[in-house]
């Protein structure tokens, strides 16, 4: 425990070191005095998408059907929750969509990183995405795309919650808080055969999931434009990391749905059955391991 305990200190020492002095108001918040913790979740997870592949190699699938039902429907809540509160915690402090520093808004600025923490801790629930694939050995759907997401957005929002946790960092959970209300549902709903044939619009999220990234990058890149103290360093960060997003999405979404000249032979073909209506073995973000297809329905 001494040598973890120093190893603990060298590790905040250096990330105080490149980042500068940690936003007071969230010290002794869960989870955030230490980047360890966060760190090992992420290798543990990371580990048991590896070691749980292995394990149900030569096992059945697993069902999990109320399992998906009352997580979708937790996370869906979760969304509502952190939508609600980061547009009223917002408003109430008069925030500037274009630009919003750190330090202006008083008591709002303090609601809006409550509710950050919870998106921050959001992305560790969500890691049981890839677990219920990896039960229900969907190991299609475990995609470099998917893991890269999961993994990062946890990571990174423990450094905007330690440094940057209001502000100009609010406008991109307030999207994704409304993309996931919409996502959850549609997977919440998918559990059930007698609701596929209403579920025809799953690229469709896709296409709101790519408006979200261009939207939240350009409100990034507005206060570079239009600087009001919140750090330069950062708004190029998110910018960036937001574009790998892009680019993986819009070859995710050519490669499942953009394929025209295979689209009738896959029609008329069993296989053809599995991409009707836009659905596909293919990847989408917070997917957990719900698959529709012609039989099921």
């Amino acid at each position: 425990m001494e040598h973890l305990k120093a190893f603990d200190d060298e590790v905040n020492a250096f990330l105080d070191n490149m980042f500068g002095p940690r936003d007071s108001r969230v010290r002794g918040w869960f989870m955030l005095d230490s980047y360890l913790p966060t760190f090992f979740l992420t290798v543990l997870y990371l580990l048991s998408i590896w070691l749980g592949n292995k394990y149900m190699k030569n096992r059945h699938a697993l069902s999990l059907k109320g399992i998906l039902t009352l997580y979708n429907l937790g996370i869906t809540l979760l969304s509502m929750y952190m939508l609600a509160e980061l547009i009223l915690s917002s408003w109430e402090g008069g925030y500037n969509l274009q630009c919003q520093n750190l330090a202006s808004a008083g008591e709002a600025d303090t609601r809006v990183a409550k509710v950050l923490w919870w998106y921050y801790f959001s992305k560790l629930i969500e890691f049981l995405d890839t677990i219920f694939f990896v039960l229900r050995k969907k190991t299609g759907q475990i995609t470099f795309l998917h893991v890269y997401h999961h993994a990062s957005m946890f990571n990174i929002w423990w450094c905007v919650l330690n440094w940057i946790p209001c502000g100009q960092s609010f406008f991109g959970p307030t999207l994704n808080s409304f993309i996931h209300i919409l996502m959850y549902s549609y997977y919440g709903l998918s559990v059930f055969p007698s609701m596929h044939k209403y579920l025809w619009w799953k690229k469709y999220l896709t296409q709101a999931q790519l408006v979200q990234f261009v939207l939240t990058i350009t409100h990034t890149m507005s206060a570079v434009v239009k600087p009001c103290g919140f750090p330069f360093g950062c708004l190029i960060f998110q910018s960036s990391y937001m574009l790998t997003l892009v680019i993986l999405f819009l070859n995710f979404y050519f490669q499942t749905y953009r394929k025209k000249p295979m689209k009738k032979e896959m029609e008329e073909s069993p296989a053809g059955k599995q991409v009707k209506n836009g659905f596909s073995k293919a990847y989408i973000t917070a997917t957990n391991g719900v698959v529709i297809s012609k039989k099921a329905q």
